[in-house]
Parts: C-alpha cells; structure tokens; sequence
C-alpha cells in the first residue's frame, strides 16, 4: 500500500473507531469505553511464556495504555517465533513479538508468509544457549555430543545450524529435544538435558529455579547486528488497518518505556497477573534487556527498524545459507508503519 492510500485509510478508521473491526476481517468484538467509542478487543501473545522479558505487554494494560489507544487486550502466553507467526497469520492472534531472524529463516523457507513487522522491540538478538555450571559447557564447541531442549518453532533452535557453523560446531553432534516455554529451566534444572534455548536476559530465572549459576552462549558474540524481536501483524490488518497498528505499537513501545524505567514496579505488575511470577527475576531480566532496546548511541526512538542494517542481516543468513537469494527487507517489513527515528 502507498503512503497516499495509508493515509486515506488512516482518516477513514480514524472517524470510525466506534465501528473498529475485530481480527483479520472476523466480525467485530468490542468493549464499552468509559468516555467515548467503544474499545476494540485484541489478542496479544507474549514472545515466550510469560517472563519479565514480555512484563511490558501487562505494564501496557496494567498501566491503562492500551484503553487509552482504544485498546481491551487479552495477552496469552506464546511459545516462540513458528507459534506467534501461525497464529498471526490464522487470525488468532492480532499481534504477537517475533525475533526477526527465526521470521526470516520462516519466511525464507516458505514455512510461513502474510506477516509483517512493524515495530523493533529489542534492536539486538538476545538468542542464546543457557546452561548451569557443572555442565561442561563453556564454549560453542563443548556443545558437541549434548543434549539441548528447546521449542520447536524457536528462533535459538531455528537458528542453531547458522550459529554452528559460524561458531565451529558439528551440528550433527548436537541433539535437540522437545519443550515448551514454561517447563524448559525445570528440565534443566532436572538435569535431563543439559541446556536450553534461552534469551540472554533469562539469566537471572535460570538462576532462581536452577539454584545454580548459569552459563550463556548468546549467539550475537558470533552473529553480530542481528536484531532481536520485532512486532508482528498479518499482512491483511496493516493493509487495512494502518491506523489501529500505529496506535495499537505505540502503547505496546509506551508500556516497554515505562518497564525499562520501572523494572521493580514491572516486576510486581506481572506477579499480579501471572501467579507462578518471581518478581525479582522478572525486574532483573528487565534490567539485562535494557541494553538491547535502544538502539546504541544513536538517540533514535524505541521500535525503529533501519533497511540497511535488516538488509545486512539478510546477507550474513544468505551468506551462511540460511535463506535463499532475492528476500528484501520490506517483504517482513512494512517502514510505513514503523516508529520514525
């Protein structure tokens, strides 16, 4: 879409908030407003369950954010990159964070299409393999003949291969096991595997469950200027809904603001929501994913993308055979709806 026929449809739902439609083109769903339209009802998943990392999402409703865009959100837990993007792409989900590169590995396959992103939530990858002392693991090589769990649909484990061969691994001597977001740092700490997919700023959680010091691998001391996530929508709602995904990005961005400059506040708003929260954790991964949010020394806004720096990670995944020729940037990335830097 141009930016002419955006800014059309900008103005056209604008005037029409009362009537907002409900997920890729299903019948509307909305909530009564306490001074005015109505407020539309949307599904947001988490990136990965519902650790401090995704606190900004709670932060967002908790603190009245989202009604103040016009939002009621329901916020459901997810379970990596494959599992946001199909159920952003079927309709059951509105949006969902997705790390950039496991959207590009997916897209790049074929093993998904009809999404894009519209906003950066972290501007580096926190893609990592977390372990706990005693493991044997210190280096990407000794990860050769373990045993590692991880969802299937993850960016860490989609990733893997890249990372490998960049690092000087067999992947062929590295096993991976089924798990989902909820019960991996309890089957570390079980001991039956020996580690997992895991954000970098999952340290201190790992730690809390474990009661052991943890040990991280982050894949950007392989794979630098990687982004991390990024927010996605169909490709259907931010064509035909450009507006709403402004508004809707921007009191998701103003809730990740607030968590960053309140972490211990994040923290307890989360445990309110969530029971089996550890506040402290969840203010600790917070403050870990602070470094990853700006981006670096550039003064730019939170949520920027840049074309040039998402073109240069396409080239390190093409390079590394990852993707094949020919993937842009703006096919998973619609700029118009993007934070201006």
């Amino acid at each position: 879409m141009n930016s002419f026929a955006r800014t059309v449809a900008a103005v056209a739902l604008s005037t029409a908030l009362a009537l907002v439609s409900g997920c890729g083109g299903a019948d509307s769903d909305a909530t009564p407003g306490a001074d005015g339209p109505a407020l539309e009802k949307i599904t947001y998943l988490t990136s990965f369950g519902n650790f401090g990392r995704d606190a900004y999402a709670w932060v967002a409703k908790d603190k009245g954010f989202f009604e103040e865009a016009g939002f009621d959100v329901e916020i459901k837990p997810g379970q990596g990159t494959g599992g946001a993007i199909a159920a952003v792409v079927s309709g059951q989900a509105h949006f969902a964070p997705t790390d950039l590169t496991g959207a590009l590995l997916q897209m790049g396959s074929g093993q998904a299409k009809d999404f894009v992103a519209v906003a950066a939530i972290q501007q580096r990858t926190m893609a990592a393999i977390a372990t706990t002392e005693g493991q044997g693991i210190a280096v990407p090589k000794d990860l050769e003949g373990k045993r590692l769990a991880d969802t299937p649909g993850s960016v860490v484990r989609n990733l893997f291969p890249t990372y490998a061969r960049l690092a000087g691994v067999d992947a062929a001597k590295v096993s991976w096991v089924n798990g989902d977001a909820q019960t991996l740092m309890g089957t570390l700490a079980g001991g039956s595997v020996d580690g997992i997919g895991q954000f970098v700023v999952g340290k201190p959680t790992v730690e809390a469950v474990t009661k052991k010091k943890a040990v991280l691998l982050p894949y950007s001391d392989v794979i630098p200027d990687l982004y991390g996530n990024v927010l996605i929508t169909s490709t259907k709602i931010a064509e035909e809904k450009p507006e709403m995904v402004q508004r809707f990005s921007a009191a998701l961005l103003k809730g990740l603001e607030y968590s960053l400059a309140n972490p211990q506040e994040a923290g307890e708003i989360l445990r309110r929501n969530v029971d089996a929260t550890n506040p402290a954790a969840a203010a600790a991964e917070l403050e870990l994913m602070a470094a990853y949010v700006r981006p670096g020394g550039s003064g730019a806004a939170i949520g920027t993308l840049d074309s040039a720096r998402v073109a240069k990670s396409i080239a390190v995944l093409r390079d590394a055979d990852a993707v094949p020729q020919g993937i842009t940037p703006e096919e998973i990335i619609d700029f118009d709806l993007v934070p201006k830097a």
